[in-house]
């Protein structure tokens, strides 16, 4: 009689595995469109109700779901370049409205009411905030250290100068300059052999100009002089206030190049620190000229476009033309994503058994590089899910003839009373 009663056990279980199974397809099937979606995928594992010998009874089935995190579905190209897709290994960092950390690839990403970067199921995407140069300013790259991105189109913003590149070559048959003209003594009769001047911005992104004036001290040396050109009496000397850098430099006899001298550190009045690069200036039988001329920095302006590197780097495109970094958007991964706890939303958690949590830049460590304007199409192919279906429905038929057997076997031990 037990044996009548486990073939019930294994015919239930046979239609409620096969139950299982049709719903993940269900899930497929509906979210054949959803941008990032893994194929949910049923996996079925035996039961057996033990080992008796020759008396062994039959056993059953169980199912675990999984999704295929590993697998990449195909690019679709968008217009707003806030929709991201990963090429590659990794998921966005995401958070909810309770502070809880999550990773997904659905990467369809717009500012809401107060420009945070939300996707289409609720979740802000998190990032490094960075220095202008594209520096994090929050330390090292740990989770806790990620904000909410946040893009802000009702300000303005402004970029002082910090850093510069200046490259001239210097006749060398120029004649020493005498040292009581040297440029550095700012007086009435200081000469240059040459001058040439740079646009900065100061804290407040007000435009300045630096002017550098070059004069030879001795064979192979020379002095580079940098003044504020908004002090200069009628366009030139005496200038109403001290030279901001005055810096010897020295070239090698033999070919020219700079030996020493490198880089000239000035600061910006009501600015930064700045770092010129002038490695590349020369002394050659050439007239002067200026061969790079490069300071970084901006006046204010609005937020007219964002973009977003392959590295991460979200920058605002303003409306005067100058780019401005902003924020460092990392990639988050586990050792074994199929471990992966999913949730509603297309969202997925760490568990014991995914690992943790490892944060990085794309295209760096095996994580995978940002697609802007781009969105990963669901990984779900309509016809193999089609076919499966009708795979499942006709097992779940075959267990419940099973189940009509048995309970027919029943029916006639009753009926032997």
């Amino acid at each position: 009689m037990s044996a009548n009663f486990q073939l019930f056990n294994t015919a239930v279980m046979g239609m409620s595995a096969q139950s299982d199974a049709l719903a993940n397809i269900s899930e497929n099937i509906a979210n054949s469109n959803t941008v990032g979606y893994k194929k949910a995928t049923t996996h079925f594992q035996t039961i057996l109700s033990g080992f008796q010998g020759p008396r062994q009874t039959g056993g059953g089935v169980s199912t675990h779901t999984r999704h295929d995190l590993d697998g990449k579905g195909a690019f679709i190209s968008t217009k707003s370049s806030t929709d991201l897709a990963i090429q590659g290994n990794g998921f966005f960092v995401v958070t909810d409205n309770d502070g809880g950390v999550f990773l997904t690839r659905a990467g369809s990403f717009s500012p809401d009411s107060n420009g945070k970067l939300v996707n289409a199921a609720g979740y802000n995407l998190l990032g490094f905030p960075t220095d202008t140069n594209g520096n994090l300013t929050a330390g090292n790259m740990a989770v806790a250290n990620m904000n909410i991105i946040q893009i802000q189109k009702d300000k303005l913003y402004s970029n002082p100068t910090s850093e510069g590149v200046l490259s001239v070559n210097l006749p060398a048959n120029t004649t020493v300059t005498s040292p009581a003209n040297l440029p550095s003594t700012n007086s009435v009769g200081s000469s240059a052999a040459a001058k040439t001047s740079a646009v900065v911005y100061d804290n407040l992104g007000q435009k300045g100009n630096i002017d550098f004036y070059y004069a030879k001290t001795a064979s192979n040396s020379w002095e580079v002089t940098a003044y504020n050109a908004a002090d200069a009496s009628n366009g030139g000397f005496p200038y109403t206030s001290p030279a901001l850098v005055v810096q010897s430099i020295t070239f090698d006899p033999n070919d020219g190049l700079l030996l020493s001298g490198s880089p000239v550190n000035l600061t910006i009045p009501n600015g930064l620190s700045v770092k010129v690069d002038i490695s590349k200036t020369t002394q050659l039988g050439a007239p002067f000229i200026v061969n790079g001329l490069s300071f970084n920095g901006n006046a204010p302006g609005a937020v007219s476009e964002v973009q977003v590197g392959v590295d991460g780097l979200l920058s605002y495109r303003l409306d005067n033309g100058q780019t401005i970094n902003a924020y460092k958007i990392a990639l988050g991964n586990v050792n074994a994503t199929s471990m992966l706890t999913n949730f509603t939303g297309n969202v997925f958690v760490t568990n014991s058994a995914s690992g943790q949590l490892m944060v990085g830049v794309p295209g760096t460590g095996g994580f995978g590089s940002i697609q802007s304007s781009s969105l990963e199409a669901s990984t779900v192919d309509l016809a193999s899910e089609l076919s499966e279906m009708i795979i499942a429905q006709r097992t779940f038929a075959a267990n419940s003839q099973s189940f009509q057997v048995a309970s027919e076997i029943l029916q006639i031990l009753n009926n032997l009373k």
